[in-house]
């Protein structure tokens, strides 16, 4: 099947017949019935139904052709079942992370202009002193019932309402809104089409590709930030190859997650990187729920080596395999690497690994090149510089900031924002952001061989600083190192300064678990001067 309008996405499926099941790991905030057997148990037509309860709700509020809907809450795959309700009634979704501070979130939503906020009770009582409600003419709660904030209305009062029914649009208006991850300040909105998001994004991830190609006999595990672009496009492709089961975790507590994967038994399973990690220890058990695994899919960020092979040997499957997409919020997918258990394996010398080679182009769907960053002159083959690209999937527009939208275009080039080398035969391997970019040095690299050879560490992080040695942050279970250890890890690396040493909760991150570099290089310094302009991010 292609990918269908997400205004009528779930229509269309329960008329064929679509026999996929769902399965939560708590009952969605959208759901009129938060408690009883069916609560974390859905199938086709269910969704079907509550899309159309959802549209009637948003255009009793307001929503209807132009105009916006908000969307923040915690966590879970209705943001997109909310989204496709908006669509339906003509209106444009614009997603937005309850991890976003309350500040944030106002200037976003001062941008967008909703004409309704859906949200819930947590979000808006954050800071009191900073004004959600206001955004949006009409503001609707999820979650259990209590006493609403003046100017809003609860889900359950709008109830009844009838379907508007579906609103074609034109495939080059405004589709959805995602934002970027926001890892070094106020996150972009970047508005994509139904040309860019169904067209180029979605339909082709529903090429039948061999081996990574989803098959009907599948049971799909998904565990990611749902206010992000990537769930959306996936959520426009998943339910349409029809799979056994979907099981969606909108947490990452491995003790939660066990218990949802264990009960079905996934085959394909794409989550979040900071997930993986948190889940890893799963990995490790005899009856580990990851043993029928044959493809693994990881996006938003990489994945240390040490990570990936906990996966790739927890699946009892001879040939299991890691997809690794690199691209952006502004561009979908840029590339495509993969790993099997040979190339994420131990070298016999003890030579850590790195997992910095992001693969070739999409084929036939994206060009790049590497070039000065001063100049804007390509730079020869193998030398490390600012990567452009070409693909029809770029969204055409930032919402609020046509200007900084502009200042990355370069012709019919997009500006990623990344230092990386490209090959003779077209391949990537990034070295760092711009904005982080140490010349003569690779925050990544080093990264991923600390983490290879620090076993004991959560995750490794490098921050370049100038005038001085970049500061070497390693995350572990309880905030503590062996000095010993990391004498061991730091030798043969490129002169590093003594590591701090951290839980995985001192961390500031972003929705998708992205380490926010610019804030941790404050929080343990008092400075957030890096050695790049930042003048792309």
């Amino acid at each position: 099947m292609t990918p269908h309008d997400l205004g009528v996405l779930f229509d269309d499926l329960a008329d064929a017949g679509t026999p996929t099941r769902f399965h939560l790991d708590r009952p969605f905030d959208l759901s009129p019935a938060p408690t009883g057997p069916g609560a974390t148990e859905w199938t086709v037509p269910e969704l079907a139904l509550l899309v159309q309860e959802t549209a009637g709700a948003l255009a009793a509020a307001g929503a209807g052709p132009g105009e916006r809907v908000a969307i923040v809450k915690a966590n879970h795959w209705d943001y997109d079942l909310i989204a496709c309700a908006a669509v339906r009634t003509g209106a444009v979704p614009v997603k937005l992370s309850d991890h976003l501070a309350p500040e944030v979130l106002r200037v976003l939503l001062d941008r967008c202009a909703p004409r309704v906020l859906v949200t819930d009770l947590d979000v808006l009582a954050r800071d009191p002193a900073t004004d959600l409600v206001g955004t949006a003419r009409t503001t609707i709660v999820l979650g259990p019932g209590g006493d609403l904030p003046p100017g809003t209305v609860h889900l359950d009062d709008l109830s009844g309402h009838p379907d508007p029914g579906p609103h074609p649009r034109d495939d080059h208006a405004p589709l959805v809104v995602v934002h970027t991850s926001g890892t070094t300040g106020v996150p972009k909105l970047v508005s994509h089409t139904t040309r860019t998001l169904v067209h180029h994004l979605a339909r082709f991830e529903t090429l039948p590709v061999p081996r990574i190609g989803l098959r009907r006999d599948d049971s799909l595990f998904n565990s990611s930030s749902y206010a992000h672009g990537r769930t959306i496009c996936w959520t426009a492709v998943a339910p349409t190859r029809a799979p056994r089961h979907i099981t969606l975790a909108s947490g990452g507590r491995p003790e939660t997650a066990d218990l949802l994967l264990r009960a079905h038994p996934p085959t394909v399973v794409e989550a979040l990187p900071s997930r993986y990690v948190r889940l890893r220890p799963l990995t490790r058990r005899l009856d580990n729920p990851f043993r029928d695994v044959r493809t693994y899919i990881s996006t938003y960020d990489a994945v240390h080596p040490p990570v990936i092979r906990s996966y790739l040997q927890a699946s009892s499957r001879r040939r299991p395999l890691w997809m690794q997409g690199w691209g952006q919020s502004e561009t979908g997918p840029l590339t495509f690497a993969f790993h099997t258990r040979r190339s994420v394996a131990r070298a016999a010398d003890g030579a850590a690994t790195t997992v910095r080679d992001l693969g070739r182009p999409v084929p036939l769907k994206t060009r790049l090149k590497a070039v000065d960053p001063l100049t804007f002159r390509p730079v020869p083959t193998g030398t490390p510089g600012l990567i452009l690209c070409r693909t029809r999937a770029l969204a055409p527009d930032y919402v609020g900031e046509r200007e900084r939208w502009t200042a990355k275009r370069h012709g019919s080039w997009w500006n990623t924002g990344d230092i990386a080398t490209i090959a003779r035969d077209g391949s990537v391997r990034l070295l760092d952001r711009e904005v982080d970019h140490l010349p003569g040095f690779s925050c990544l690299q080093a990264e991923d061989m600390l983490e290879d050879r620090l076993s004991e560490a959560l995750e490794c992080v490098v921050l370049a600083r100038t005038g001085t040695d970049p500061l070497p942050v390693v995350v572990t279970e309880d905030g503590t190192l062996d000095p010993a250890s990391w004498k061991r890890a730091a030798e043969g690396l490129p002169a590093l300064a003594e590591p701090v040493v951290v839980g995985w909760d001192e961390v500031p991150r972003t929705g998708t678990g992205k380490v926010r570099r610019a804030a941790l290089l404050e929080r343990l310094t008092g400075s957030t001067e890096t050695c790049g302009t930042g003048r792309w991010t």
